[in-house]
Formats: C-alpha cells, sequence, structure tokens
C-alpha cells in the first residue's frame, strides 16, 4: 500500500557519458509534473532494473544503427551500440507492460523501429521549405493531426518546435499512427490510438519547458503512468490533463 502514496517513478534513458543537459531538463519536467525520475544508462546503477518503474522517457542523442532495422548505413557513422541495446530492452519492456512512455528524437524513432518502422538516415536531400539547421529555439513549425493525442495536448494545428535531429521517420511501426508533421512533411509526431500514452515527438520538448504547452506532454505522461500504478486500465490516452 506504501508504494501507491508515491509518486509515480518515470524511468528516464540516456548514454553512458554525455547529453547531461537534455537529462537534467527532462529530469525537471517529469518533477514539475508530479513525478519522481529516475536515470537508467548503460552500466549505470539501475540499468538492470526494469521493474520498478511507472512510465518511461527515451531521450535523444546519436543516431540509431540501421542494422537494427535492416538496412545499411548511408552515412558516416556515429552511432552508440550499448545504448541502442538498453533502450531497445527498455521499450520492449514498455511495450510488453503497457507502460506509459514518450520518445524524445532518437526516442521517437528507437519507438518506431521496434514497432518494425524504419528510417530515413538523412534528411538534408528531402527539405524544400525548412532548413536543416539544429536549434533548440522553436524556429520551425508543426503542423498536428486532427482528433489526435497531440492535438489535445498542444492545443492548437500549427505549433512552433524546435530541431536537432538528422534522421527522421521513414516507414511506420506496428500501431502507430502519424499525429504531426513539418512545412516538408517529414514526420515529427507518433502515437498509438487506444493506448494509454504511447506517443513519440522529434522535436526536444525539455528545451522548450517554459512553455506550459509542452510541459503538457510530461504532465500527461506521470498521469497515465499513475493510473498505470493504480491499476485503473480504463482511462485512455489525454484523459484527466488539465
Amino acid at each position: 500500500m506504501a508504494r501507491r502514496t508515491l509518486s509515480p517513478l518515470i524511468a528516464v534513458t540516456g548514454p553512458r557519458r554525455g547529453g547531461k543537459a537534455p537529462r537534467l531538463l527532462v529530469h525537471l519536467a517529469i518533477l514539475l509534473a508530479g513525478g519522481r525520475p529516475v536515470h537508467l544508462r548503460p552500466g549505470g546503477p539501475h540499468s538492470h532494473d526494469m521493474t520498478n518503474y511507472d512510465g518511461v522517457v527515451i531521450t535523444g542523442g546519436h543516431d540509431i544503427d540501421p542494422v537494427l532495422y535492416a538496412s545499411q548505413s548511408e552515412v558516416v557513422p556515429k552511432y552508440d551500440s550499448e545504448r541502442d541495446k538498453l533502450e531497445s530492452d527498455v521499450i520492449d519492456d514498455a511495450l510488453a507492460r503497457g507502460l506509459p512512455l514518450l520518445g524524445i528524437c532518437r526516442g521517437a524513432q528507437l519507438l518506431n523501429v521496434r514497432l518494425g518502422g524504419t528510417l530515413f538516415q538523412e534528411l538534408r536531400s528531402r527539405r524544400k521549405q525548412t532548413s536543416n539547421r539544429w536549434t533548440i529555439l522553436p524556429l520551425k513549425t508543426l503542423l498536428i493531426e486532427a482528433d489526435s493525442c497531440l492535438r489535445e495536448l498542444l492545443r492548437g494545428q500549427r505549433v512552433k518546435i524546435n530541431s536537432l535531429h538528422n534522421q527522421g521517420i521513414d516507414v511506420l511501426g506496428d500501431g502507430l499512427i502519424v499525429s504531426g508533421r513539418d512545412l516538408d512533411g517529414i514526420v515529427q509526431g507518433i502515437e498509438a490510438p487506444g493506448q494509454r500514452f504511447l506517443i513519440g515527438v522529434q522535436w526536444h520538448p525539455e528545451f522548450l519547458i517554459f512553455q506550459a504547452r509542452q510541459r503538457r506532454l510530461f504532465k500527461a505522461l506521470v498521469e497515465a503512468a499513475k493510473t498505470h500504478r493504480q491499476n485503473a486500465g480504463s482511462q485512455m490516452p489525454c484523459e484527466g490533463i488539465g
């Protein structure tokens, strides 16, 4: 009974080294949303414990090794195989247990891959109306699909986002739909209809937590994790989010 009174525990993944700023911002966003973050890294103290948390955030970082979606490398490789392995295991476990999951940038891509999807290994050649420049500032336009969980959470059809990615989603994984694209039609949001909370976003909402709409992504994750902990399986995505 004591565990039920605690805030939901949210696993935050990351690399063995580096990526400190995004993970700290995700940590803060989860705290602000009422959750308790715990960090999972290759070789870290919690890397073998995948039974005690109630929700997951897969953070951004290096490109995903294309061998994971049965493809050959088309770009100069900059992969992190031990992180790929850890996060693949975390995603597979979350899917098997029905845990709420938010994939950010690389995390959205890996979620798509674990569900059988594929990626574009470079996006520069696919951009016509948008810049390939990386920026943490909300300077790019997100077009959100109607009747999506993402539309409900961000409360708008056109929203400004940032962009820090080389790769993008090509073929969708099983059970996923596109919930948002940029002005070039590049996928920026995916979700699984009917799941309590299974969302991937290509941008970095942790750098935009000064915006209430971006904080709602983390709030929705924490609320879904709380519901999962309490075994109230009837609640659907986006319900009960203020």
